[in-house]
């Protein structure tokens, strides 16, 4: 779910540096289905190869990005609530079976969707809009908000980081092979995550039976 191929994201990043970073994970973080962790992953592999690039100032900018992008995520749900999503999620992804996943994680888990939703690329694009909306306390969203951001950018960053120095010490073709194989892993990372989604749809009818109007309704009532 991106708007851009990686040709482009890898120019973008190696032009615009700690900025690209911050403003592509702040953008999805206010809920558009842009790549940040891929993007986040990038750099850091680039700051293993490129000793003028500062890993820590890469996992830097995308925390605070993730951070800034949140809570402006978090005000506009808050101010125009599921109008917004419904109005304009069609056109970034959001759907209305995925907008009710997000709804039905929030109302069970509350505040942890918050702060575990940042591994999560449903969840990582949702999480601030569903916290604004249900009128999550703002002290509690900015607490667990900022905890996860700086974990995740962390986890990843340095993960990036590492598999950019074992690429780099790797010679012929065992270099090519490695990076296939986290090509491969990648992507049936991404398929078990599209399976998770589907039994996370499968429950939230079950708990909100409906079309998402008679959802919406009934939580207002």
């Amino acid at each position: 779910m991106s708007w851009l191929p990686h040709e482009q994201l890898q120019h973008f990043i190696s032009t615009h540096g700690y900025w690209a970073v911050a403003l592509i994970v702040g953008l999805e973080s206010m809920g558009l289905p842009l790549p940040g962790e891929t993007v986040l992953v990038l750099a850091t592999i680039y700051a293993a190869t490129d000793p003028n690039v500062n890993v820590w100032l890469v996992i830097t900018a995308a925390a605070v990005g993730s951070i800034i992008g949140d809570n402006v995520g978090y005000w506009l749900g808050k101010k125009y609530g599921y109008a917004l999503l419904r109005r304009y999620g069609g056109h970034i992804g959001m759907s209305d079976a995925r907008i009710k996943i997000g709804q039905y994680l929030f109302l069970r888990h509350g505040g942890k969707v918050v702060f575990f939703g940042r591994f999560v690329t449903l969840l990582r694009i949702l999480a601030a809009l569903l916290a604004g909306v249900n009128r999550m306390p703002w002290r509690g969203f900015l607490l667990a908000n900022a905890a996860g951001a700086v974990i995740w950018a962390t986890v990843f960053g340095v993960g990036g980081y590492l598999f950019g120095k074992v690429l780099l010490q790797l010679h012929g073709a065992v270099g090519p092979i490695a990076f296939v194989l986290a090509t491969a892993v990648l992507l049936g990372g991404g398929l078990l995550m599209r399976r998770f989604e589907i039994r996370l749809s499968e429950a939230a009818e079950r708990a909100l039976p409906g079309p998402l109007e008679s959802v919406i309704e009934a939580k207002r009532t």
